[in-house]
């Protein structure tokens, strides 16, 4: 679960729309809430949680999400959460990334690594995982809480390396397998909103009023969840080649678009 401001809907005299989106690991939109203006995403995940089936899945948000009554709906409702730590969380983020700092601590994690080419260069991403949190003060408020894990994601491009360090709190029992599927998977919400912006070009779109705008973005993630599974018979043609494609000969593929 992500959020995404609609850029183009902001005025003087107005906040942009602010939606929250569940978006699979498949790339598909499940649902969608729009956020109050006076309101946050903390408030309209929960919102978005009871509208979906999530039973037996893992959830994963930002920071933002992560949030105590956030977990316990996730838990109520029988799913695993992965759940991003920054500073928002004060102690809990300190202290899970002093359980990391030390080095012996970490090499008794469970660990994986993969190395992979993105964005022209090198990057190798390492996970850990424990489920050694007994210390962990704050483990009573945090609902299911089961295990702790971090990312190093270290990125080589012509000669030049950044080292990026990401801390989760997750109610998933050791299994460094899945806890690293689902820390990459949360990747596809944000790619889901790339192409909005880029492919539908939603922030340049200047309406106004908030209930049209709304509106549009339900039907650009329609449009998108068509586009990303439809099958038009070309390998490895892109979403907005796709685009293209029908729009030169609609007719040609509405029978596709309407069986799908």
């Amino acid at each position: 679960m992500d959020g995404k401001t609609q850029c183009g809907n902001d005025t003087p005299n107005q906040k942009a729309n602010h939606i929250v989106s569940a978006v699979d690991d498949d790339g598909f939109c499940l649902g969608e809430t729009l956020i109050d203006d006076k309101s946050n995403e903390i408030t309209a995940i929960p919102k978005l949680l009871e509208a979906i089936n999530i039973k037996g899945h893992i959830v994963t948000t930002d920071a933002m999400g992560c949030q105590t009554e956030i977990v316990k709906l996730i838990r109520k409702k029988r799913a695993d959460y992965v759940l991003a730590l920054k500073v928002n969380q004060g102690t809990l983020y300190n202290d899970v990334r002093l359980y990391f700092d030390d080095s012996d601590l970490l090499n008794g994690c469970a660990y994986k690594r993969v190395i992979e080419k993105a964005h022209g260069g090198i990057i190798k991403r390492e996970y850990w995982q424990t489920i050694d949190i007994s210390w962990l003060s704050q483990k009573k408020g945090w609902t299911g809480l089961t295990s702790i894990a971090m990312t190093k994601n270290t990125f080589t491009k012509n000669g030049i390396t950044t080292i990026e360090n990401r801390y989760f709190i997750s109610s998933l029992p050791l299994g460094i397998d899945d806890i690293a599927r689902a820390i990459r998977s949360h990747w596809m919400v944000e790619s889901y909103h790339w192409h909005l912006d880029v492919t539908f070009r939603e922030d340049a779109n200047r309406t106004i009023d908030k209930d049209a705008a709304f509106n549009l973005n339900i039907i650009k993630k329609i449009a998108l969840n068509v586009l990303k599974f439809i099958d038009l018979g070309f390998k490895g043609i892109s979403i907005k080649n796709k685009r293209l494609v029908i729009g030169w000969d609609f007719e040609k593929y509405f029978e596709t678009i309407m069986a799908f």
